[in-house]
């Protein structure tokens, strides 16, 4: 799909190139100043060309979706100003038997020129963003095509999955029940393992969760870990939320956190899982670090695909709004996630 799509916009680059250029000159003044002026005719074609490529390449309509009109605003002032100067090149005085009327018949032609220069300049930019509207328009389509069929392919298999709810909590009230006297330990993850089970089952139908809640479920999802670990895994976990009421999407972090358990501990050798997230002025950084005890290279095969995964995710629920970065280099890995929420 990506190289249909690569090919596509390539298409569109080459008819605004073979095309849309030439006829723009041949049904305008601009095919004259090839004859009269050829260094300026080509400075402007080549000034065209870089208007064109330059508003292709900045994506002006992804630059306004993340809200960076900032950048816009700087590429249109450098465009415009280019134009400007280039309606003050120096052409040559136009000479007539009557001095005063030279001066009036140079500055009626330039003035023409400006004015076509102008012109030339607004259709390269119209024709530049309808193409790159429709293109991001495609693109988001495709895109929010690929997040429903991940969604649906998720949802069934939850439904495969799924148990009663009802049973199943009336089961583990059961089993507490048997437990409750036997041992601290087992009363407290048993309480961790039923409070992590219905915050998964009523997230489901929720949109956005408060990162509260969130927390909290790492928390108890860390501390199970951590009493079936022993003294050779050290978990450092640390929170710093500014806002706990801060809505954001439901266990959008686990895929992360059980990646650092499942192949940076180990029961024999020791070693460190880092856990950290950080919510200040609604930018959120999570990280995790850990060496590979384990499993390298299915981690090397599976990571990728749960990644290109979670990525798909985050681009339909936060589109030029996120970066997510992984190094894995001798051995460690590290993961940083980084969100701007409204």
């Amino acid at each position: 799909m990506k190289s249909f799509e690569s090919r596509t916009e390539k298409i569109l680059d080459v008819a605004f190139c073979c095309i849309f250029m030439p006829l723009m000159i041949l049904l305008g003044p601009a095919h004259d100043w090839l004859i009269e002026w050829p260094l300026f005719f080509m400075l402007d074609c080549v000034y065209l060309l870089g208007c064109y490529f330059a508003v292709r390449r900045e994506n002006f309509p992804k630059l306004f979706i993340e809200h960076r009109y900032r950048r816009i605003l700087a590429v249109c002032i450098v465009m415009i100003l280019v134009n400007w100067a280039l309606t003050f090149y120096p052409h040559p005085q136009m000479d007539f038997v009557i001095p005063s009327m030279s001066a009036f018949q140079t500055s009626m032609r330039n003035y023409n020129v400006s004015l076509s220069l102008w012109l030339m300049f607004f259709a390269v930019m119209c024709f530049a963003l309808t193409i790159s509207f429709i293109t991001e328009l495609y693109h988001q389509t495709i895109l929010r095509k690929d997040i429903e069929l991940q969604r649906d392919k998720a949802e069934l298999a939850m439904f495969k999955a799924q148990i009663s709810p009802h049973f199943l909590f009336n089961t583990l009230n059961s089993l507490y029940s048997l437990v409750i006297g036997t041992s601290q330990k087992a009363e407290d993850a048993f309480i961790m393992f039923t409070d992590l089970l219905k915050y998964t089952y009523l997230s489901t139908d929720k949109d956005t969760v408060t990162i509260g809640e969130e927390v909290e479920y790492i928390t108890n999802y860390i501390e199970l870990q951590r009493l079936r670990l022993n003294h050779h895994t050290q978990v450092i976990w640390k929170s710093e939320i500014d806002d706990p009421t801060q809505q954001i999407p439901p266990m959008i972090f686990l895929t992360f956190v059980e990646n650092a358990f499942k192949y940076g501990a180990s029961p024999s050798r020791d070693c460190t899982v880092t856990i950290n997230l950080k919510l200040h002025h609604k930018q959120l950084i999570f990280t995790t670090h850990n060496r590979l005890m384990k499993h390298a290279d299915a981690f090397r095969t599976d990571i990728p695909t749960g990644l290109n995964n979670c990525r798909a995710r985050l681009d339909g629920l936060f589109p030029g709004k996120y970066t997510l970065k992984t190094t894995d280099e001798n051995d460690e890995f590290i993961l940083a996630l980084t969100l701007r929420l409204n």
